[in-house]
C-alpha cells in the first residue's frame, strides 16, 4: 500500500535573502544538454548474493559470502604505513595497529614497516610511535615492547623510483622464505601525494605473488571534478576491490550498529518512514577550534571536512533500504541508491557561521589563528537540510549540523516522530529515538508515560541502552582498529566505493561552488563556546523540529518527580 502524500515544509529561514537562486541548468537549445551533477559515470554493481535461513541464537551471525575480493589475510602479511612520521600515523594508525596486536587480531607473522621522508634512526622511530600509546599496566607495557619488535622504518621520497625500490628491498628482506607476500599499504598522507605514491607503489612494491590492498584516507577531493580526477588517477594501477577508502566514522561502534537496530527490530521497521517520522537531525559538535591548524582547515571548511563525508555516511545508513544480505556490495548498492535520490543541497536550506571570541575573551576567534588567511570566509559551522526523493522519505527533512568551538563534544542522531493525534492529550511531547555516537555510546527512546500516583499526569521517560552500563565487561574498539581489521579481512562494507563517492559529491558540489563564487556571503559570527549562530533554533523549527521543555534534553535525564496531586 503506498504511503500517503506528505507536503514539503512551508516557510524556511533563508540565510541569503538578497541573493539570486543558482542559475537553471535547463537547456533551450536543440544541442545535447551539458552534463549535470546528476549524471554519474559508474554503474551500480548487481552481483546479488541471497542469504540463507539461519536459526536464531543469543549471538546472531550476519550472512555474507566468501569471494575473491574478501579473502582474509591471515599469514605472510606486511603492513606498510606511508606517512609514518605524521600526526595521523602517530595518533591513530599505530595505536590502532597496537590495539589489534595485543588482542591477537593481526596476522601471526605480521611485519609493520613505516615509510616517510623524515630521516631518523630506529630508536627515534620507536620513540615517536610510542608517544601516543597508552600503557596503564605492566602487561600492556610488555606487549608494547613486543609490538615494537615487529616494527621497522625506511626513509625516502614520495616521487623517486629509487626510494620505493629501497622500500621494496627492505620488504623482500623481511619476507624471505614466505610462500607468498601479502602487502597492505596504509596511506596516512595528504591528498596532494596520493597519486604519485600510489603509482610508485604499483610500479616498485606491488607483490609478485600475493594480495595487495591500499587504504586511502579522506579527503577524497574537494568537489565532484577533483574527486573524479583522483579516482581516474588510481584506476590504471589499482582495482576497485584493492582500494579501501577510509571514513573513520564508518568504524564507530554506534554507526556500525545502525543497520542492526533498523533491520533487526521489526517494531522500528514499521515506523521508519514519512508516515511516522517528522524530521531527522544528525549533529556533530566539537568544543575546540582549529588552534594552529587553521591554514589546513581553511582550505576545506566544515562542509567538506565533516558533512560531505561523515554525516552523509550516517544519513545513508539511516535512510537506505534493506539490503539483500550483509555482503559489502549489497550494502553499498543500497547506499548508492539512496544517495542518488538526494537532490543537490539548495542554498535556501543552509546557514553558515564562523566562531568569534568567547564571551569572556579567553578564547580567540577563528580569524585570530595566525595560520588562517586574512579575511577568511571559511565556515566553521553549518546547518543544512537534505531531502530524499523516494516513496519512503519524500518530504522528511534531514537536518545536518556541524561546528567547531561549540559548547560541548558530541555526535548524535535524533529522530523525531510525528505528533500524537490530538484529542485526549494536549501538548504532549513527541517521541524521539536518539543514538549517541560519541562520547559514551547510547541509544534511548523518549516516550510518554503516566506519572505514578493518583493523578493522570504524564511524564517523559526513556527506554535507555547506555553501552557503559549494559556492556560494562566488553571493550568497545576504536574506529581505526575496526576498519584496519575489516581491510585485513577484505570486508568493504564500511569503506566508500567509487560510485558512492561520486554520488555524495554530486549532492554537495553545487552548494560549495555557490558559496565560493558569491564573495558577498559572510558567515554569521557566533561566540566560541556557544551552541552556534543565534538563528539556529529558528532554522530547525522552520523544518518542523519541536523542542519541548517537558521532555528534558540532558544526558542522562534525571527528573525529580513532582508531588502527587488529586
Amino acid at each position: 500500500m503506498p504511503y500517503e502524500e506528505v507536503p514539503n515544509p512551508g516557510t524556511n529561514v533563508n540565510p541569503f535573502p538578497a541573493l539570486p537562486e543558482p542559475p537553471s541548468t535547463t537547456s533551450t537549445s536543440s544541442s545535447p544538454p551539458a552534463p549535470t551533477y546528476n549524471q554519474v559515470p559508474h554503474h551500480i554493481r548487481s552481483d546479488k548474493r541471497f542469504a540463507s535461513p539461519r536459526s536464531c541464537n543469543t549471538l546472531i551471525a550476519m550472512e555474507n559470502s566468501q569471494t575473491a575480493r574478501n579473502i582474509e589475510l591471515k599469514d605472510n602479511t606486511t603492513i606498510i604505513v606511508l606517512g609514518a612520521s605524521g600526526d595521523l600515523a602517530k595518533k591513530k594508525t599505530y595505536p590502532a595497529l597496537f590495539g589489534l596486536y595485543r588482542n591477537q587480531f593481526l596476522p601471526k607473522d605480521v611485519h609493520i614497516v613505516g615509510y616517510a621522508r623524515t630521516k631518523m634512526d630506529h630508536e627515534e622511530y620507536l620513540r615517536r610511535i610510542k608517544s601516543y600509546m597508552k600503557t596503564p599496566t605492566k602487561e600492556i607495557e610488555h606487549q608494547l615492547e613486543k609490538f615494537c619488535s615487529i616494527c621497522t622504518y625506511v626513509s625516502g621520497q614520495y616521487d623517486k623510483d629509487e626510494s620505493f625500490e629501497k622500500l621494496d628491498n627492505h620488504l623482500a628482506e623481511l619476507e624471505k622464505g614466505r610462500p607468498e607476500t601479502n602487502r597492505l599499504f596504509y596511506m596516512a598522507l595528504p591528498p596532494s601525494v596520493f597519486t604519485i605514491v600510489s603509482q610508485h607503489l604499483k610500479k616498485c612494491c606491488y607483490p609478485k605473488k600475493g594480495i595487495a590492498r591500499i587504504i586511502v584516507e579522506k579527503p577524497f577531493g574537494k568537489d565532484l571534478a577533483s574527486s573524479r580526477e583522483l579516482q581516474k588517477s588510481l584506476e590504471p594501477d589499482w582495482k576497485e576491490e584493492e582500494i579501501f577508502r577510509i571514513d573513520h566514522y564508518l568504524g564507530k561502534e554506534m554507526v556500525k550498529n545502525i543497520l542492526i537496530l533498523r533491520f533487526g527490530n521489526s517494531f522500528l521497521g514499521a515506523t521508519w518512514n514519512r508516515n511516522h517520522i517528522d524530521n531527522v537531525q544528525i549533529t556533530f559538535k566539537e568544543p575546540f577550534g582549529t588552534e594552529g591548524r587553521g591554514g589546513y582547515f581553511d582550505e576545506f571548511g566544515i562542509i567538506r571536512d565533516v558533512m560531505q563525508n561523515h554525516l552523509l555516511q550516517v544519513l545513508t545508513l539511516l535512510a537506505m533500504e534493506r539490503p539483500i544480505s550483509f555482503d559489502a556490495e549489497d550494502i553499498r548498492d543500497e547506499k548508492v541508491r539512496v544517495l542518488r535520490a538526494i537532490p543537490p543541497i539548495e542554498p535556501k536550506n543552509v546557514i553558515i557561521g564562523q566562531y568569534g571570541k568567547s564571551l569572556d575573551g579567553a578564547k580567540p576567534s577563528y580569524k585570530e589563528d595566525e595560520t588562517v588567511p586574512l579575511g577568511s570566509r571559511c565556515p566553521t559551522f553549518c546547518a543544512l537540510v537534505a531531502y530524499i526523493k523516494n516513496e519512503r522519505w519524500d518530504g522528511v527533512p534531514f537536518i545536518m549540523k556541524a561546528g567547531k568551538a561549540l559548547n560541548e563534544q558530541k555526535t548524535e542522531i535524533r529522530i523525531q516522530f510525528k505528533d500524537v493525534t490530538s484529542g485526549i492529550f494536549k501538548d504532549i511531547p513527541r517521541n524521539e529515538l536518539v543514538m549517541r555516537i560519541q562520547p559514551n555510546e547510547s541509544v534511548y527512546i523518549k516516550m510518554n508515560s503516566k506519572l505514578p500516583g493518583l493523578s493522570m499526569q504524564t511524564v517523559v521517560t526513556e527506554l535507555d541502552l547506555t553501552y557503559r552500563r549494559r556492556f560494562s565487561d566488553l571493550k568497545i574498539p576504536e574506529a581505526y582498529e575496526s576498519l584496519v581489521l575489516d581491510c585485513l579481512k577484505g570486508d568493504h562494507s564500511n569503506f566508500v566505493r567509487d560510485d558512492e563517492l561520486d554520488a555524495s559529491w554530486r549532492i554537495f558540489t553545487p552548494l560549495l561552488h555557490y558559496l565560493d563564487d558569491h564573495k558577498e556571503i559572510i558567515p554569521m559570527e557566533y561566540p566560541y563556546g556557544s551552541r552556534g549562530p543565534a538563528v539556529l533554533d529558528d532554522f530547525t523549527a522552520s523544518y518542523g523540529y519541536k523542542f519541548s521543555d517537558a521532555a528534558g534534553y540532558q544526558w542522562p535525564t534525571t527528573t525529580a518527580a513532582p508531588p502527587n496531586k488529586l
